[in-house]
Formats: structure tokens, C-alpha cells, sequence
């Protein structure tokens, strides 16, 4: 994490703010404290596009989005803040690493804890599809690994099935590689689509190599919508399960309970030895009572309020 730099405010409403926490794509997040003493992560849409009316739209969007979806899958709003500037979220703080770090710092996960996790994730789309909400840009970088099991952030593209789309024209949402073929072509992201993320997600985390490759992002694209996951090495049956979530025509792919029911886990993700290494690696590190010392959390999404990575040796964000 960084210091807060001169400019920066000291309180977002309620909160005293601690530290800089990262950027995302609308807006700077701030570890903030509680006047009770809570950590929170506030997000602060950025001064350059909050007079815009398609950037205020979709941050309002995704503050109806976090109030709407309750469960154990999500970090919840806390407070908010969409009358006047500053406009702001504050969320719940969720302690531990983002999917994407956990890879890059300890490599695939094994077969076992890998259908845990995808199993636990597909619960959490069921929770948000219950709410009649689409993630839109589920990734490695948008689950969290919480002590008590994976949670999704970042709904700031997230929309209900029944909201009109607020991508301009020819521009789909999501992020390439992981952005279903209907996402990819027309813009058309369904509960479907989610699982398709998901499918990629585990893919990567099976084999640590993004599912369709690097390099240009169109290309990425090009890969998702016409060619076949890469999943060399992968255990066979969760090979399986990943080349049906994926499948290029929606209608072929399971929906999140079928996904949970091909699982058939029979233990706690969060008892996972392996899962809770990896959750469990700094999310007990304690946070100084006068401050937050650049090694006390581990980095993450901006959404979660982790810091970047204080040691060479850690992961990048």
C-alpha cells in the first residue's frame, strides 16, 4: 500500500482515511477506518470522469448492485455516498489474497483444492443470479481467497438482467480470455456468461497460464470465441467440467448448480490445507493500531483494499 500523498483527503464522510490502497478503473480506493474502529475500503470515483454521465451512471450501478446482493459470496456495502461530490462507496474489508496473486505466488492449485474452489464459486453465482444480477468480469483478479472461503468483487460492470447496457457501441464488456463469445460479439452477457468466466477462471487456476493465451487483446478475444481453453496437464475430469463451462454456444454450458453437483465435494473449501495456506498466508498479519505498515496485507483488487506487493519477491498485482 502506499502513503496518502498531500492531495488526498484525510476523511471520506465518516471515514479517516489510512492509506492508498490501489486504483481501479473509475476511481482511487483508501483504506478507511470507522469512527468505531472498522476497516473499510472506500472507493472515490476520480475527478476527471465523475461529471460524466455514462462513468456516474455505472458507479451508481454498482453501488445498487452491492446493496442488492447479500450473502456470504460478496464484501458488503457498508455505506455510500451519490448525491454530490465526492461520490463514493465504502465496502467491508475482506482479508486475503486475490486468485490471480495466489497462482502467481504459489502456482496451480491441485486437482482436490481446484474443484473446491470452483464449486465454491459457482455458489456464489448462484447467490448473485438469485438477485436477478450478471458478475460480467469474473477473473482471478476479482476473487478474493477469505479465511472462510472465495469471494467475488467488483461489480462495477455487473448489471440485472433486465438493465440496459451501458457500453458505448462497439465496445463489449468484460476482460479478453475470460469474456464469453456473446460477450465478445454482441455484447450479450447472460447468467451464461458468468459461467463461462468461471470455466476460464479455474483453467487458470489448474494450470497457471491465461486460458486463451497472451498478447494482443483483440487476438485473446479472437482465441475465446474460436478456439479451444488451454488445459494441458489438467486432472482429466475437472478438464472435462472446464471444457463444458466454456463451450462457445451458451446453451451448452451447465448452469452454476449443475457445476456444483459434478463437484460432489465432500469437505470444506476453507479446510482445505492447501486453500487455507494461501488464504490464511497474511490475512492474520495484524494492522498497527497508529497506522498500516506496507507489509501488514497482502495486494489485491482495489475493490478488496490490498496494497501493492512490498518485496520483490511477491506477486504483482
Amino acid at each position: 500500500m502506499d502513503e496518502l500523498r498531500p492531495q488526498d483527503p484525510s476523511h471520506i464522510g465518516a471515514y479517516a482515511l489510512l492509506a492508498r490502497l490501489g486504483a481501479g478503473g473509475m476511481g482511487q480506493v483508501f483504506l478507511g477506518r470507522s469512527p468505531g474502529g472498522r476497516l473499510v475500503a472506500v472507493k472515490v470515483i476520480r475527478d476527471e470522469i465523475r461529471d460524466h454521465p455514462e462513468a456516474l451512471a455505472r458507479f451508481r450501478r454498482e453501488v445498487a448492485t452491492v446493496r442488492t446482493v447479500r450473502g456470504n459470496c460478496t464484501a458488503q456495502l457498508v455505506d455510500a455516498s451519490l448525491d454530490t461530490p465526492p461520490y463514493w462507496l465504502a465496502t467491508e474489508y475482506v482479508a486475503g489474497p486475490t486468485l490471480r496473486q495466489a497462482v502467481e505466488a504459489a502456482g496451480p492449485l491441485p486437482p482436490g483444492s481446484a474443484v473446491r474452489l470452483l464449486a465454491a464459486l459457482a455458489e456464489g453465482l448462484v447467490a448473485v443470479h438469485a438477485h436477478g444480477v450478471t458478475h460480467r468480469d469474473l477473473k482471478p483478479q476479482n476473487v478474493i481467497l477469505a479465511p472462510q472461503g472465495p469471494q467475488l468483487i467488483d461489480f462495477g460492470i455487473a448489471r440485472g438482467l433486465d438493465q440496459t447496457v451501458l457500453t458505448r457501441e462497439g465496445m463489449a464488456s468484460g476482460t479478453p480470455g475470460f469474456a464469453a463469445p456473446e460477450v465478445v460479439r454482441f455484447n450479450e452477457a447472460g447468467p451464461a456468461a458468468d459461467v463461462f468466466a468461471l470455466g476460464a477462471t479455474l483453467a487458470y487456476t489448474a494450470t497457471g497460464r491465461p486460458p486463451y493465451g497472451t498478447g494482443d487483446p483483440a487476438v485473446v478475444s479472437y482465441r475465446a470465441v474460436h478456439e479451444d481453453i488451454d488445459l494441458a496437464g489438467v486432472e482429466p475430469s475437472l478438464a472435462a467440467l472446464i471444457r463444458d463451462c466454456v463451450a462457445k454456444d451458451p446453451a451448452h454450458r451447465p448452469d452454476p448448480a449443475t457445476v456444483i453437483a459434478r463437484c460432489a465435494v465432500d469437505s470444506a473449501l476453507a479446510m482445505d490445507p492447501h486453500y487455507r495456506a494461501l488464504a490464511l498466508e497474511r490475512a492474520d498479519r495484524p494492522v498497527p493500531a497508529g497506522g498500516l505498515a506496507a507489509t501488514a496485507l497482502l495486494p489485491g483488487h482495489p475493490a478488496t483494499g490490498r496494497a501493492p506487493a512490498p518485496s520483490e519477491d511477491a506477486p504483482a498485482p
